[in-house]
């Protein structure tokens, strides 16, 4: 019977081939390139039509190279070509030689129309949801453009940026910054990371705000992972950038991507100049001592900053990828300040008047290199092994002149300089594996070891009689270091309406902080399991419902830890805590996600319960006010959360963000009970219209309302934003205006009253406007930093 049925299959190949050969098979081949600047273009769409009924007869797409390959046994047939923004092409004469056609280079044009339509819908960001967290994809919105990452988060719903630069998460902050979902000392307080990276730069952001046990379990608020832009063109892309604004705000950047089918080389260079201003009123009244301190400040930071980017990804084959980069970075700044100091009694009399200049320049060197590894078990890139090792530098010399000078009064003029010398080095290592089971299944392992080591020599020296002598109680070196010791493993089911996922992470913590010159040494040890939950269900394609737990952890950083004063102003003076111990939160939350036509939003509720609060204690003495983190109890925040995005037509679009947030705190303070309750809430509308000759509109409203902390009172905050963006040049340059803060109403105002002092500041920065322009270099889009894709 076998024998019988090899013989069937012999005798129909054998027919088959037969048949093959006496039909002349014709092979047409083409390459479909661009008639503007003679570019190959990859993945357009080629097919071959009957002439009679137009019905397909074969299809492909174009590789890498443009190049394309098509077999037909019909001959009476015609070529349609086709790709997105250009306008499509038909070729009906041409002429066989014998069984092979060769169309050579076909060219294509652009349609302008459709182009415009294109990058009009790629423009608008976009929040999408997944099992664990909320993904908002950047589109070109005006305020994006030529923006920095802190204004990219302050338009991310439920995140919020004061104007000192503090990032919160629903009204809390403690938020873990990660680049690319590493820790980077461009995310750090000391590297500056929203000056160096902006907004042309980012491709989404990841809002995590019950992280699993994947990610590092630091920072109580959640996590917002910044991914950099990814994609690639093939040949050599990229865009320049120029801005200029008031105040200072003067920037060059270019960036160049060469892609090959194995190699990626990226660079980027950017220089600038650029100035925050920053005004404060502070009124302090000591009741006791029978005064009231009134100051004023100015103050104008200065940077002047260098930035260089290379890297290279070579792929070895076609399951790995070795990725190698690094960036340096040399920034100057220079700091001009004006204290003036107004001493009254309680009755009105003026008894002093002073002021206190500061003139102080610093060097901050950075460096940051990644080597990776990526290997791909299978074609999707899900069943895979990630290795990477990050080493970044920071180093800042900062010398700081203090002049203090009596207009009436007693005080004596004095001279005073303070010496800065820090240096941090942050390395981290990590391995992570994923292993899907099946469609429906897969599993998360890995480990992760970060060591972080920090040095602050510092000294304040006084002069008398033309000889600078330190200070012993502001003189010392303070020395950080911390390393944290990560395992983690999940699992998760996603299949239909219904997905899970659950997670526990380990971690063990070695941290050692001492002050060199007085011995003062404080060691901490301590392990802790982090377990996390998350579950989804999908009831239709219009409503959807999520849920989570995760227990965090925020340990206290240097700017927490470090004893030594900021003394710009020494009346209005913070200082760290080095005997802090870290904070423990548990975070539950709910989130349900409509999408109707015109319509999408969200509705959630969430609680976080925390133990070992962190929180800023004020103090004032002899009219000195000194704020100081402190462990003060334990609190609990319940939460109601609202988005939406309504498009109404075509060219209109309007966001809307509220978060409303009830908390109660219970804790003591140097034996006095501390127990207070109260809420708080925050929204922003956005609108954004499409307006004829390419502009486009936005206008974004913010108003925080007032909430209460240990022992002040914030009250509430209100600004707007506007920008205006005109397209170039069919979208291949963009000019952009943006004005932030414009009625300069963006104020921090706290106010503490109780029966020994009463405590009142305000702090602005002013209106900012910035003009920029961009043009695209190859594929390269305006406004974007090519050098940063990777494959």
């Amino acid at each position: 019977m076998k024998t019988t049925y090899y013989l069937i299959f012999l005798s129909l190949l054998l027919g088959s081939q037969q048949l093959y050969a006496q039909v002349k098979v014709l092979t047409i081949t083409g390459t479909v390139k661009e008639s503007a600047n003679k570019t190959s273009i990859p993945y357009a769409t080629v097919m071959l039509r009957d002439k009679a009924d137009d019905q397909m007869i074969d299809g492909t797409t174009t590789d890498d190279d443009g190049y394309f390959e098509l077999h037909s046994d019909h001959r009476d047939f015609y070529i349609e070509l086709s790709f997105m923004g250009y306008l499509s092409k038909k070729i009906t004469d041409f002429e066989e030689d014998g069984a092979v056609l060769n169309l050579g280079d076909i060219f294509i044009e652009e349609d302008s129309q459709t182009l415009d339509e294109v990058v009009i819908q790629g423009e608008r960001s976009r929040t999408e949801f997944q099992l664990d967290k909320r993904v908002f994809n950047l589109g070109q919105d005006i305020s994006s453009t030529g923006a920095s990452a802190l204004d990219i988060l302050n338009n991310i719903p439920s995140v919020s940026v004061n104007i000192e630069g503090q990032i919160s998460l629903r009204g809390s902050q403690g938020v873990r910054i990660l680049i690319n979902g590493k820790p980077s000392v461009l995310a750090s307080e000391q590297g500056n990371m929203m000056g160096t990276i902006t907004a042309d730069m980012i491709e989404r952001i990841e809002v995590i705000t019950n992280p699993s046990a994947k990610y590092e379990a630091e920072g109580t608020s959640g996590i917002i992972n910044i991914i950099l832009k990814k994609e690639g063109e093939k040949n050599l892309n990229g865009s320049i950038t120029l801005n200029t604004g008031i105040p200072n705000n003067h920037s060059l950047g270019l960036s160049l991507n060469k892609r090959t089918d194995k190699l990626n080389l990226f660079a980027q260079l950017g220089v600038g100049y650029r100035t925050f201003p920053h005004h404060n009123k502070t009124r302090s009244k000591d009741i006791a001592n029978n005064s009231e301190l009134h100051t004023l400040s100015d103050r104008d930071f200065n940077e002047e900053f260098y930035n260089l980017i290379l890297g290279t990804d070579y792929r070895i084959n076609k399951s790995t990828v070795i990725s190698l980069s690094g960036q340096f970075a040399y920034e100057k700044e220079t700091t001009d300040s004006n204290n003036d100091y107004t001493l009254k009694n309680l009755e009105g009399s003026v008894t002093d008047v002073w002021s206190r200049n500061e003139d102080s320049y610093a060097d901050n060197p950075k460096w940051q290199g990644e080597f990776q590894v990526k290997k791909d078990f299978d074609e999707s890139g899900d069943h895979s092994l990630l290795a990477s090792a990050t080493g970044a530098f920071f180093r800042k010399d900062q010398v700081s002149d203090f002049q203090n000078i009596t207009q009436i009064g007693n005080r004596p003029d004095a001279l005073q300089k303070l010496n800065t010398d820090y240096k941090e080095g942050i390395y981290t290592f990590k391995l992570d594996y994923t292993r899907p089971f099946s469609s429906y299944y897969e599993w998360e392992t890995g480990t992760q070891y970060v060591i972080n080591g920090v040095s602050n020599d510092f000294a304040v020296l006084d002069q008398h009689e033309d000889e600078w002598i330190p200070d012993p109680n502001f003189t010392n070196v303070f020395v950080f270091d911390q390393n944290v010791l990560g395992l983690y493993s999940t699992l998760s089911r996603e299949k239909d309406k219904w997905g899970a996922k659950l997670g526990l992470r380990f971690e063990y913590t070695a941290l050692d902080t001492r002050l060199e010159e007085t011995q003062e040494s404080n060691r901490q040890r301590y392990g802790d399991f982090f377990p996390t939950v998350h579950t989804s269900y999908k009831f239709s394609d219009k409503y959807s419902l999520q849920a989570g737990y995760s227990a965090r952890i925020f340990r206290p950083g240097l700017w927490e830890l470090n004893p030594f004063f900021a003394l710009q102003d020494n009346f209005n003076i913070y200082t760290g805590n080095p005997n802090l111990v870290p904070e423990y939160t548990d975070s539950y939350e709910v989130t349900s996600i409509y999408h109707l036509d015109k319509v999408s939003f969200n509705i959630g509720v969430y609680q976080r319960i925390t133990t070992n609060v962190i929180e800023e204690v004020l103090t004032v003495e002899d009219n000195i006010s000194i704020r100081k983190p402190d462990n003060v109890g334990r609190s609990r925040t319940t939460g109601l959360e609202f988005n939406s995005k309504y498009t109404p037509w075509d060219w209109a679009t309007i966001d809307i963000d509220l978060n409303y947030n009830a908390f109660s705190r219970k804790g003591t303070y140097n034996q006095e009970t501390f127990g207070f309750s109260g809420d708080r809430w925050t929204s922003r509308a956005m609108g954004k219209v499409k307006l004829p000759a390419n502009f486009d509109f936005e206008a974004a409203w913010t108003y925080e309302s007032a909430y209460e902390t240990l022992q002040l009172d914030i009250l509430d905050n209100y600004f707007l934003d506007l920008g205006l963006r005109k397209k170039l040049l069919k979208g291949k340059a963009v000019a952009n205006l943006s004005v932030r803060d414009v009625f300069a109403t963006r104020r921090f105002r706290a106010v503490s009253s109780r029966e020994d002092f009463e405590f009142n500041r305000l702090g602005m920065a002013g209106r900012f406007i910035t003009l920029g322009i961009s043009y695209g270099i190859g594929k390269g889009d305006a406004m974007e930093f090519s050098g940063q894709k990777r494959f």
